[in-house]
């Protein structure tokens, strides 16, 4: 009688493991992937990007990162050969290709030239962050002979 009741047992916390081991042995992150944190930024700016377009021999170029996890948004932009100085710097949005936005970001500190380049930072909300990673937000330089600004570029996150 008692090795039939430890035999009992012994199958019975068998079984018992092998159904918890089967339970355990599932992937619970339902096969979805981490999603993503670092984004590496782009843009090449020329007037026939602004809206209306602007005839100008200028050009110039964002590249960056956006860590999502930090909010930490870092960038480079370049200008050269404006029809004169930069008067002003800015990040726009929420707005496509072909549609003006107000100011999301201003561009502070860099050297009044028809050239020249600036690296910055800032930290974004969630607002901000939404609308770069959408691809709603351009750079545009302006300057004296072209006040709504000269040169734009749509950025874009990868």
């Amino acid at each position: 009688m008692v090795n039939k009741a430890l035999n009992f047992c012994t199958a019975f916390l068998m079984v018992g493991s092998l159904l918890a081991g089967i339970g355990c042995s599932k992937d619970n992150n339902n096969n979805n992937p981490a999603p993503k944190v670092d984004y590496t930024l782009s843009g090449t700016a020329s007037g026939s990007q602004e809206v209306p377009a602007v005839t100008t021999a200028g050009s110039g170029s964002v590249t960056g990162s956006y860590n999502s996890s930090t909010n930490l948004l870092n960038y480079t932009v370049t200008w050269t050969g404006l029809s004169g100085p930069a008067t002003l710097m800015h990040f726009h949005g929420p707005a496509l290709a072909g549609a003006n936005a107000g100011v999301a970001l201003g561009i502070t500190g860099f050297t009044s030239a028809a050239s020249g380049s600036y690296t910055g930072s800032a930290t974004l909300n969630d607002t901000q962050e939404a609308d770069l990673l959408a691809g709603k937000w351009y750079y545009n330089v302006h300057t004296t002979n072209n006040g709504g600004g000269e040169i734009r570029a749509q950025v874009s996150a990868q």
